[in-house]
């Protein structure tokens, strides 16, 4: 590496679309939590990297167990998120400090593969930002108003209208940026409500650049991605 690489990983997602009262990112997947996954993964791209992982406060006892439970020993960074993604990640880079390059990914994304890593900081050492996306596979269509404002709507009662799927992208993470770019972002930004970081940029007036996922970094967010995310896993290690 030749510039410092950080890596934040946010993961203070309740799993409110998932059975069970325990938080997504610790849910167990091919014998492991979720996050453990996530971390892996980075360590994977370099022994080096400095990797800071962002939990609720109330968290990170449970995740202190699990490591004794799992004997994972992994050399990380663990700071308490804040009321949103925004205040948690802004907790993320009050860590960070100096030139160089940080990747924010989501905690519940644990099949990103080392060479995607390794693409967002290459490419973010050139453009100052690198954000993982991919291209549509099905048809979308744009919901309006509905017909009638008398009662709650329903799908059925909206219109729509179709829209070009090739002039859109789904975004993942990770979203990799100058680290001095992405702090001062976070600084200027009006608001909290931001999705990922590359809108915190975009909104202080700095553009972003787009690189190419993978269909299989996907966002574990409800029960059919548990299922998907260990077949994934699986037919990895039976290569």
């Amino acid at each position: 590496m030749h510039s410092k690489e950080v890596a934040i990983i946010v993961a203070g997602g309740k799993g409110l679309r998932l059975p069970g009262d325990i938080p997504k990112q610790f849910i167990e997947i091919c014998g492991l939590p979720v996050l453990m996954h996530t971390v892996i993964a980075f360590r994977s791209y370099s022994a080096s990297l400095e990797i800071i992982l962002v939990l609720p406060a109330g968290d990170i006892p449970l995740w202190n167990e699990l490591c004794l439970k799992h004997s994972f020993t992994e050399k990380i960074t663990v700071v308490s998120g804040g009321s949103s993604r925004f205040h948690s990640v802004s907790n993320g880079l009050n860590q960070t400090s100096g030139p160089g390059l940080v990747a924010v990914h989501d905690g519940v994304r644990p099949l990103v593969t080392a060479d995607i890593i390794a693409s967002s900081f290459s490419i973010a050492k050139k453009c100052r930002s690198a954000v993982a996306s991919v291209l549509l596979k099905e048809s979308i269509r744009e919901v309006e108003s509905p017909l009638s404002a008398k009662e709650p709507a329903t799908l059925q009662e909206m219109r729509s209208v179709s829209l070009d799927r090739t002039k859109f992208r789904l975004m993942q993470t990770p979203q990799t940026f100058d680290i001095a770019l992405l702090k001062g972002a976070y600084d200027k930004a009006l608001g909290d409500s931001f999705t990922d970081d590359a809108s915190v940029v975009e909104s202080t007036g700095d553009t972003i650049t787009l690189f190419d996922g993978s269909y299989e970094n996907i966002k574990i967010t409800t029960p059919e991605d548990l299922i998907v995310a260990e077949a994934i896993m699986r037919s990895r290690k039976q290569k």
